[in-house]
């Protein structure tokens, strides 16, 4: 406290600016490892580990955006630039739903039309053929509207677990109904139950964590002063939280023929085959959302923990989740 530079609660701000700075490349470096693995698996364009300058270029660009941003606000509180982060990561994440309630549902419909073969009274004969290729289902249906998710999502406020738990329930009910009253039942309707609960428990796990929702083992933690728990939170999202994602990301998005890369590049489908839903693929990019969710919510939450640690102002109380 002595000649050093204060911030706007009045502490130290060499602290503060080391952690947003930190925390800022975190995001950006991961905003150009996904384009440089979009370039990378769409377009054959080498990595930036083959010394490709194009990559580094783009890595480089990310570096110096993160470093501008902070650099440029650095009287910025923590906890301003945590809601900030979490504020886009809540977008993200309910775009998210928006586009599995869609690409539910038109799946769905689709996979019933073509099994009980009723898409020849709808459509053309071409038409028809097309809607059994996975890739024309995929690039055509679902594309578009994932991309509508995005849209309405700017446009609502709610996150939509409530209603894509009910959702879930209802297509569980509308199974057991048909199985034991009507006899029917088909591979697609399982498929859907098992698509929208991947999303529920894999989007929501992000905003979990901004409410505090996750299981904690604490032992000694509740005794601990807020300095404390904002120390040992800081700690455990540095060495377990973020390793953790990015250890995801990294292994998942590692190639063409990853656990991500690969289904998804080919729209990889079930066994069941045409009389099952087209989505496995997105269920294998679910992790990679879920990783990448996480990772920005635990930037969000190592600024939050330092403010803690630094006794600034403003904590948020954790509400229970009620979206």
């Amino acid at each position: 406290m002595t000649g050093e530079p204060l911030d706007s609660a009045g502490s130290p701000a060499k602290p503060a600016l080391v952690v947003r700075t930190f925390g800022w490349l975190m995001l950006t470096v991961l905003g150009a490892f996904l384009i440089a693995n979009f370039l990378n698996v769409g377009y054959k364009i080498p990595t930036a580990l083959s010394g490709n300058p194009m990559m580094l270029l783009l890595y480089a660009v990310a570096i110096a955006l993160g470093l501008y941003y902070v650099m440029g606000s650095k009287q910025k509180p923590l906890r301003e630039d945590a809601l900030l982060i979490h504020n886009f990561n809540v977008y993200l994440v309910r775009a998210c739903f928006w586009a599995v309630l869609f690409v539910g549902v038109a799946d769905m419909t689709i996979a019933f039309l073509r099994t009980e073969n009723l898409a020849g009274y709808f459509m053309s004969e071409d038409l028809v053929k097309q809607l059994v290729r996975p890739q024309f289902v995929g690039t055509y249906v679902h594309v578009p509207l994932i991309v509508a998710g995005f849209i309405v999502a700017a446009f609502t406020r709610t996150l939509g677990f409530m209603w894509l738990a009910l959702l879930i329930v209802v297509a569980e009910l509308l199974i057991v109904l048909s199985r034991f009253i009507f006899s029917y039942e088909q591979a697609f309707m399982a498929d859907l139950v098992r698509y929208w609960y991947a999303a529920l428990f894999l989007f929501s796990s992000a905003y979990t964590l901004f409410e505090e929702g996750h299981v904690r083992v604490d032992v000694f933690y509740a005794g601990f002063k807020e300095k404390t728990r904002g120390y040992i939170n800081a700690i455990g999202t540095l060495l377990l939280g973020i390793t953790t994602c990015w250890v995801i990301i990294y292994i998942g998005f590692d190639g063409k023929t990853s656990i991500i890369n690969s289904p998804v590049s080919n729209f990889e489908v079930t066994q069941t085959g045409s009389v099952g839903m087209f989505v496995k693929y997105q269920m294998a990019a679910f992790l990679g959302v879920f990783a990448i969710t996480m990772l920005i919510q635990f930037v969000s939450y190592l600024f939050e923990a330092m403010a803690d640690y630094r006794e600034e102002a403003g904590k948020r109380q954790a509400s229970p989740i009620s979206h």
